[in-house]
């Protein structure tokens, strides 16, 4: 395992072998590389926390970001201040992999920033892990960012020009080039003026030797929330975290979501706000489709409630004879329970899915059929055989898993299976965040339901309507919602990002 060190205290910044940072004993981490997924679920890209005011913040942040894996698989780092020192440690892997107890005794501090991170803009290389921490005339800053900027590419050329020198190729270093480039005399007010210069997507949270800020963008398309673990002999920890289900290992309180638009700022004297932009919402619906964990409230509403709601919508919408609704689990558990109420249709496990597959196995030398899903789910033969099955899943992005896992019900016995779809057709790529494929690798825009259905192999498919997706996703809070992975209708202005940079690289 390898970890990036800066700012630790006795140690010279750059590389280090192995978790020991004493003797910094090289251990080899390769191993066989997995066969690339042919249609991997969408991705959400990061999660982001920050501690404010607890005399063990880096144990902290470690616990919210444990909390926040999902969100993110391929590196995590975790940067801690104490008023004189900024330290920061990330390496690539799993959050429990890179922070050992050794790692996290080495981070000192009362304040602290972490992220868990799946690639968008830049590569996966270990100096783009985060958090990112630069030295600027602003002062030592740290940063770790949750979405994507649309206009990166534009910014990037012009700061380059004012003399900026980028670090690593990862977007969320623009938002720091910006405050240290900016005029504004207090820090405060470089952020604001930085954080009105992005456009698209960033929920962030900065770090200097002695406060903490947290940022949502005007449009808000990122969760992030702040929540409070009470003293009674202190002042309180202020905590801010992607998803609310970070704050129950840490046993804080929420208070309120940060707001589309609005800059907070924690320090020893307490919590301050400004609203830098005017808030223009439209959060991404997908953060109650697939991406939030169930037990997380997210934009005010318990994700847990918003799926139930899409399995019973989708229930009253497309109701099919059957004996059995079976979830492709995880992503469908919850869609399924609230199917198989509004139906009266028996809910039933009918995949098991093996937990623990690790990034690194040995495919076996005769190529199995489906292998990669075989290893992923294995059917219940009692429960589907001689059934009819409908399999309820939150989405088909390029169509090839769900076939497979068709095939699979069928070969375990089921003689009907019925496809549902707890969201509307996927037909536009999201530049906000996500990892999707191009329009031309989504296979519903570029194919009609009834094609889907034949290429999948099942008796019958359905997805929930749109407006049946909004409102299940609608509890009375208010929210209006990012739905442009279904319609094409972008709320800002974008290029592509894979359009941007090469054009920026060679002027």
């Amino acid at each position: 395992m390898h970890l990036l060190i800066e700012g630790l205290p006795g140690h010279e910044p750059g590389f280090v072998s192995g978790h020991d940072l004493s003797r910094a004993v090289s251990t080899s981490d390769q191993g066989a590389s997995a066969p690339e997924a042919e249609d991997p679920k969408l991705r959400e890209h990061c999660g982001v926390v920050a501690i404010h005011g607890h005399p063990d913040a880096s144990r902290q942040a470690y616990l919210a970001l444990y909390a926040l894996q999902h969100r993110g698989q391929e590196s995590a780092g975790i940067a801690t201040a104490d008023g004189t020192h900024l330290s920061n440690i990330k390496g690539m892997g799993l959050v429990s992999e890179i922070f050992t107890d050794d790692v996290l005794a080495r981070l000192k501090g009362n304040m602290a920033i972490g992220h868990t991170r799946y690639s968008t803009t830049g590569d996966s290389a270990l100096l783009n892990a985060q958090p990112i921490r630069v030295e600027s005339t602003k002062g030592l800053i740290a940063i770790a960012h949750n979405g994507n900027l649309v206009n990166l590419g534009n910014l990037r050329v012009h700061l380059e020009r004012k003399g900026a020198f980028f670090q690593t190729t990862s977007d969320s270093e623009i938002i720091v080039q910006l405050i240290a480039h900016s005029h504004a005399t207090t820090l405060v007010d470089a952020i604001a003026d930085s954080l009105r210069q992005v456009e698209g997507a960033f929920s962030i949270v900065m770090m200097t030797r002695d406060r903490i800020f947290a940022a949502r963008d005007p449009h808000g398309f990122r969760p992030l929330s702040m929540g409070r673990i009470h003293n009674p002999d202190g002042p309180d920890t202020i905590v801010f975290a992607s998803e609310t289900c970070a704050f129950d290992l840490l046993r804080a309180k929420y208070e309120r979501d940060v707001l589309p638009g609005e800059l907070v700022m924690v320090t020893e004297d307490g919590v301050t706000s400004r609203q830098y932009a005017p808030p223009n919402q439209t959060s991404c619906i997908f953060e109650h489709v697939y991406f939030a964990r169930p037990d997380s409230k997210i934009y005010g509403r318990w994700v847990q409630e918003s799926r139930e709601q899409m399995g019973r919508q989708l229930a009253r919408e497309s109701h099919v004879d059957a004996d059995l609704v079976v979830p492709v689990p995880d992503s469908g558990v919850t869609a399924a329970i609230g199917y198989a109420a509004e139906s009266g249709i028996p809910f039933r496990f009918g995949l098991i899915r093996n937990h623990y597959v690790g990034r690194t196995f040995i495919e076996p030398e005769q190529r199995v059929r489906d292998f990669g899903v075989k290893l992923k789910l294995n059917p219940v033969r009692n429960l589907l055989e001689g059934r009819r099955i409908i399999l309820i899943d939150d989405s088909i992005i390029r169509g090839t898993t769900s076939r497979k896992i068709v095939r699979m019900v069928r070969q375990a016995g089921a003689t009907e299976v019925h496809m549902r779809i707890s969201c509307p057709p996927t037909i536009s790529p999201c530049f906000y965040g996500v990892d999707t494929p191009r329009q031309s690798e989504l296979i519903a825009a570029n194919k009609t339901i009834e094609e889907i259905r034949r290429f999948v192999e099942a008796d019958s498919l359905a997805y929930l309507s749109l407006e049946g997706l909004q409102k299940a996703c609608d509890g009375g809070e208010g929210n209006r919602f990012c739905v442009a992975c279904y319609t094409g209708d972008y709320p800002t202005q974008w290029i592509d990002v894979e359009d941007i940079l090469p054009a920026a690289a060679a002027l």
